[in-house]
């Protein structure tokens, strides 16, 4: 059977290396003209698509998203995901290994959003900024990855800024809110094998379950117990799809003893067995 490639910085770019663990292009010198068709993949590094104009549709771990002018997809490493994008797009691909220079609490706060989409005219900043990441990346002049690390932070905290100002007028009074459903987004990316009660979350986060509750609801309209079994079937899909391990092995290393329990609350979730949601999602 045919399984998820992952895929590095070095097998992804043709690009000079920064020290192994950043790259960034232009969408124009992929495509050179043509659709750009990537199958179904993930990576072991972050990846941002910047598109300043284009069409094409972008599927991030199952979800399926429209490409739009002035849309920016960001994704963390061990995401799936799939993308068509129609000739004549323009626009940047930037990759980046999590040792990189960047802020980690920068990074956990965009990444709790897989999409941005800017009004008109509020992209000229950031393509200023990526236009100067480009020149500094190719022409390695003296200092270059200074100017680069100091510009890429520049260009995510403007992208923040923009994308807190597309939100709510009440940003300031759901940032706690916020920040502690991204706290726990964290925390079951690290440890949904081994821990799946909502007490084990609440404690970490210093919340009694009723708190966690009140803001998984007042901001997602689901309760911790929901977002945990989502998470749980995210994970099990995307080991489906991404591993040739049999199913039993899944279940173990999503911390379930018993498969067929595991197999039950799959279906139960999906409509489909392991084994079917692997053959149909081929």
């Amino acid at each position: 059977m045919e399984v998820i490639p992952v895929r590095s910085i070095k097998d992804a770019t043709k690009e000079p290396h920064l020290l192994g663990n950043f790259a960034i292009r232009t969408i124009e010198s992929l495509s050179e003209g043509k659709d750009m068709v990537e199958s179904l993949h993930r990576h072991d590094f972050f990846y941002v698509l910047v598109i300043k104009n284009g069409a094409g549709s972008h599927e991030i771990d199952f979800i399926p998203y429209q490409v739009t002018n002035n849309s920016i997809f960001f994704m963390k490493p061990g995401q799936v995901h799939r993308l068509t994008l129609k000739a004549g797009s323009t626009g940047y691909l930037l990759q980046f290994k999590n040792g990189f220079s960047i802020s980690q609490e920068l990074l956990r706060k965009l990444s709790h959003k897989s999409i941005c989409t800017l009004a008109d005219g509020n992209e000229n900043r950031l393509i200023i900024l990526l236009d100067d990441i480009v020149r500094e990346f190719l022409e390695e002049r003296e200092g270059y990855r200074e100017v680069i690390k100091a510009n890429l932070s520049v260009f995510f905290i403007e992208l923040l800024r923009l994308r807190h100002n597309n939100e709510s007028k009440a940003i300031a009074a759901r940032q706690y809110p916020q920040e502690k459903l991204d706290e726990f987004f964290e925390m079951l990316d690290t440890g949904i094998a081994q821990f799946k009660q909502v007490t084990h979350y609440a404690d970490m986060l210093n919340l009694s379950t009723y708190q966690l509750g009140a803001i998984t609801r007042s901001l997602l309209n689901k309760t911790p117990s929901d977002i945990i079994s989502e998470h749980i079937i995210l994970e099990a899909k995307r080991q489906l799809l991404a591993t040739s391990d049999q199913v039993n092995q899944i279940a173990y290393y999503l911390g379930y003893d018993d498969p067929s329990y595991f197999i039950r609350f799959f279906k139960k979730h999906t409509g489909h067995s392991p084994e079917s949601f692997r053959i149909i999602s081929k």
